[in-house]
């Protein structure tokens, strides 16, 4: 019997100390609007889905004009999409395709909320090497939100980007 993939991803995410919410395309704005109900702005990379942002309350940034210094600003959230993402790992991969923007916008914002579609997700990273559109794209793997540990095994989080990741799991029916 082959694996839940989705299922596997998502137990895999919790172990990163993401937040994982699972929604149809029909209740994701809601959700989206909650999850991102906190953040004094979000950004938006270009071709972010204009279905994703019909309950976004705070103001709407384009990614695409933002400097380091102004992403890094108190309480900024990013919604992005994904390329892909690992199962075996609960490790989302982007590649800077569509919805997803340049690499800064998902490094430096303090919240960052991912949509992947479960079609996106493979089992492991040899199916991921397979799957990726464009092998020779430059990709950032991540795997829950930014975290070091001190010598005393300390977890701190956001030390080195985003303090919080929501994963939101979009499946085509529940």
């Amino acid at each position: 019997m082959p694996p839940d993939l989705p299922a596997l991803f998502v137990e895999r995410a919790r172990d990163h100390h993401a937040g994982v919410h699972a929604c149809t395309l029909a209740e994701l704005p809601d959700l989206l609007g909650v999850l991102l109900a906190g953040a004094s702005g979000v950004v938006l990379p270009a071709g972010t889905p204009p279905a994703w942002t019909g309950r976004l309350g705070p103001p709407t940034l384009a990614g695409d004009l933002l400097t380091a210094a102004q992403l890094d600003a108190p309480g900024l959230a990013v919604l992005t999409g994904c390329a892909l993402a690992v199962a075996e790992t609960g490790t989302l991969v982007l590649d800077g395709g569509v919805a997803q923007g340049r690499r800064l916008l998902t490094l430096v914002p303090d919240h960052h909320v991912c949509v992947v579609r479960a079609a996106q997700i493979v089992a492991d990273v040899p199916d991921l090497v397979r799957a990726l559109p464009d092998p020779t794209r430059p990709i950032t793997m991540i795997s829950g939100p930014s975290a070091t540990s001190d010598i005393e095994l300390n977890r701190v989080e956001g030390v080195h980007g985003p303090r919080r990741l929501d994963i939101v799991c979009l499946s085509a029916a529940r």
